[in-house]
């Protein structure tokens, strides 16, 4: 037990700081999802979203009528269309586009406003204006993709006519909680553009820049590179020289978000996946073909998730540091 004193001056502490963090935070949180709901640049990209999505669901259907799978909820959002690309690759190109827009002008759009001196001045914590912002963000992310999914399967309940077992539900579910992570991701990035940036164009074309790289470009700097370390120009260097060329090439790439997002829920939505790692012959022979339960899938993917995780939680921090070294003033 402590001391009365002690636990009365406890009290006391939290009495005088808690509540006035709490109300901080959620009247900033409240601020930055009314805004961001308000807002016409992520009006038109959450109607582009939604307009895709539906396309690659009607791709997926149409590509379903000669499908053979045991998994028919799970092609709802890996099987394209003629002409139409998967749910999966759709989200993974132009998801970060979504974190990007909701982020990019977080603190330079304030700035430029002339606003962010008055926020500052309000009686709250000087975190809750950054930490508002990314919460909000997330939070409208997350509900997004969950709807979008749940809308998706509802879809797939109506041409399918039978329910979804539970190993595709908890896929599915793996899968959007993959997705959300890694807008997330770019939220935080675009973010930190926005913090270091005094401009929100600036923030948001290197944000973008960053986009087109690593969706892109990445895969052929990590070529050049393997091929640089491991060069397979002779007959004699591809036979000494293959598999350290694809494996450097393989780590490489995972330093991509992109990829390393693609690889997981690919792993993940395609239970007939069985690694993510380099395939021998020695590893094959005697290997029985079939497909994955879904938690050896996850083991699979867990490292990935890990990853995106951390990548998300660096940016944030990032963010949060800079923000929180600068200076603040009236101009």
């Amino acid at each position: 037990m402590l001391p009365e004193s002690l636990e009365n001056a406890l009290r006391k502490f939290a009495q005088k700081y808690a509540p006035q963090q709490s109300f901080g935070l959620k009247a900033l949180f409240e601020k930055e999802m009314k805004d961001n709901i308000r807002s016409r640049k992520f009006q038109m990209i959450l109607i582009l979203v939604f307009i895709m999505s539906y396309a690659s669901l009607y791709g997926a259907i149409s590509g379903m009528s000669d499908s053979t799978s045991d998994y028919l909820y799970l092609s709802l959002f890996t099987t394209s269309g003629s002409s139409i690309p998967s749910f999966l690759t759709f989200i993974a190109l132009l998801g970060p586009f979504v974190g990007i827009i909701l982020g990019f002008d977080g603190i330079s759009g304030e700035k430029s406003d002339r606003t962010l001196y008055r926020i500052a001045a309000q009686p709250i914590y000087r975190d809750s204006i950054i930490n508002g912002k990314f919460l909000a963000g997330a939070a409208l992310i997350v509900t997004m993709v969950f709807v979008m999914g749940t809308s998706i399967v509802a879809v797939g309940l109506l041409v399918i006519g039978f329910p979804p077992s539970v190993e595709e539900v908890a896929r599915i579910l793996v899968f959007l909680l993959f997705t959300a992570i890694y807008i997330c991701f770019w939220l935080g990035l675009s973010l930190l553009f926005s913090v270091v940036c005094n401009n929100a164009a600036t923030s948001a074309m290197a944000s973008i820049g960053l986009w087109i790289f690593f969706s892109l470009f990445m895969s052929l700097v990590a070529s050049v590179i393997a091929n640089i370390v491991y060069p397979l120009n002779t007959q004699l260097q591809q036979l000494y020289n293959a598999y350290g060329n694809y494996v450097l090439d393989l780590n490489l790439n995972r330093i991509s978000p992109y990829y390393l997002y693609s690889e997981a829920v690919t792993t993940i939505m395609n239970p007939s996946v069985r690694t993510v790692n380099v395939m021998t012959m020695q590893s094959l022979d005697g290997a029985i073909s079939g497909y994955l339960g879904f938690w050896q899938s996850v083991l699979l993917v867990w490292p990935h998730l890990a990853g995106l995780i951390a990548l998300m939680l660096a940016t944030f921090t990032g963010s949060y540091v800079c923000f929180m070294r600068q200076e603040i003033r009236a101009k």
